[in-house]
């Protein structure tokens, strides 16, 4: 057994169902601790000896795994926080799997930004790798600074910050009657809330580059340059995931499998994925010569995601699919961001643009949980005139940025302003939405799922 240690902060259920998972069954590691700081859930895992269990989403059943021999510390309580920085400066791996990059500094001197600095600055580990799981294409770079402005510049220790594309779906289940529905063992006894992920585990990160190091999670795929498969989750997999649930939602669907047999719903997906963010990746990164960026690639991409997306075992829901409709409906976010895309690649992204006009219709569906402006509130979506959707879109739109960012190594990225909608596309993108609205009204003429 190689001389391992490992610390996650937030434990969800990539945490647990990813990092500290993948550190238990490498068999590689003497120690695997986790910073939380929910105390009951701290409280449920350490009177289960240390233990807890994941639930795993396959095509053919949900699978339940004990994980062994965790320790969580909650960073709140004195002597907890004493063991966390003792450990942190013996790790060689770290994973953040926080909420977003702003919970870095959260908690002032007990930040994981201030612990992380304070274990790398006493470190005694040969070298310290460190993964950010925040689904942000800047985590590590955001990391790397905080802890830099905290200690300063570490010359002379061995450390590297990576970023991740993880494609596995999950969520903390905390139903009652789900759980016991699905029959799913919960994170711990005492604690009524489950961790299901789905069986999916092609996870990329940066690669490695400090010498004679070899990391202890070994399933991990490391890539020079993660920012073309970021852009391929983005605007592949993030895009149609959204995109289905807000046409789902639009048409009266409650859950993702729903879909799985809806033939005018998938076929929307599947041309959206194949002829129109799919073919704009392999024309802009083809020159890379990866399979993913390949038309047969991206064909069994699209193909695997489509069936996952919609597995009955991981029960996902058309409305968390769709949920924080407002930013997934920014200028440059998963549905305008691959209209945009296709746009530069000379591809009309038609069916995108479906996707895009039931997300309006969801957000007027739910104009007050949006806070979408009085003066913006029409009511029925099928009501809605040309000039209304414009107006609805340059308000989603309004002083928005977009970052500039050439390398996943790069630094900071610089901003470029969207002044009320306007973009290099900004008025292609809003007449393909206006007319998309005829194609779903066609589409949810007969609501299949409506009571």
């Amino acid at each position: 057994m190689a001389e391992h240690q490992f610390v996650g902060f937030g434990f969800g259920p990539i945490q647990g169902g990813l990092f500290a998972k993948e550190a238990f069954q490498s068999g590689n590691f003497t120690r695997i601790v986790v910073a939380e700081v929910d105390a009951q859930l701290v409280d449920a895992v350490r009177a289960n000896n240390g233990s807890y269990y994941v639930n795993v989403a396959k095509a053919d059943g949900i699978e339940t795994l004990k994980v062994d021999n965790v320790e969580l510390l909650n960073p709140n309580v004195a002597g907890d926080k004493e063991i966390l920085l003792e450990v942190l400066a013996e790790s060689t791996e770290i994973a953040t799997c926080l909420p977003s990059v702003d919970f870095y500094e959260a908690g002032i001197e007990s930040s994981p930004a201030s612990l992380i600095a304070g274990g790398l600055k006493n470190s005694r580990a040969e070298a310290t790798i460190i993964y950010t799981a925040e689904n942000n294409n800047q985590a590590a770079e955001i990391l790397e600074q905080a802890v830099i402005e905290k200690i300063g510049t570490l010359s002379q220790k061995r450390v590297q910050y990576l970023n991740t594309v993880i494609g596995k779906m999950s969520r903390v289940v905390a139903d009652p009657a789900e759980i016991e529905k699905s029959k799913l063992a919960t994170i711990a006894p005492g604690i009524n809330r489950a961790f299901l992920v789905e069986e999916f585990n092609r996870i990329l990160v940066s690669r490695t580059q400090i010498s004679d190091f070899t990391p202890g999670i070994e399933v991990f795929i490391e890539k020079d340059d993660l920012l073309p498969f970021e852009e391929a989750k983005l605007f592949g997999h993030n895009a149609i995931h959204t995109l289905l649930g807000f046409i789902g939602e639009a048409r009266g669907a409650t859950s993702m499998s729903e879909l799985k047999k809806d033939q005018a719903v998938m076929q929307i997906a599947r041309l959206a994925f194949l002829d129109e963010c799919g073919r704009a990746l392999v024309k802009k990164y083809a020159h890379l010569r990866d399979e993913l960026f390949t038309e047969a690639g991206v064909k069994d991409y699209a193909e695997d995601l489509l069936e996952r997306m919609t597995n009955p075992y991981l029960a996902d829901t058309v409305a968390r699919a769709g949920r924080d409709a407002v930013r997934k409906l920014a200028v440059t976010g998963r549905i305008f961001g691959t209209m945009s895309l296709a746009l530069e690649y000379g591809i009309e992204p038609k069916n995108m643009a479906i996707g895009a006009m039931a997300g309006i219709a969801v957000l007027l569906q739910k104009a007050k949980e949006y806070n979408l402006p009085g003066n913006l509130r029409f009511g029925d979506w099928r009501k809605l005139d040309r000039d209304r959707i414009e107006m609805i879109i340059n308000w989603l739109w309004k002083n928005q940025s977009t970052p500039i960012r050439n390398s996943i190594n790069g630094g900071q990225p610089a901003k470029v302003k969207i002044s009320n909608g306007a973009s290099s596309h900004a008025q292609q993108l809003i007449q393909y939405v206006q007319n998309a609205k005829e194609c779903l009204k066609k589409l949810t003429a007969n609501m299949k799922y409506a009571d």
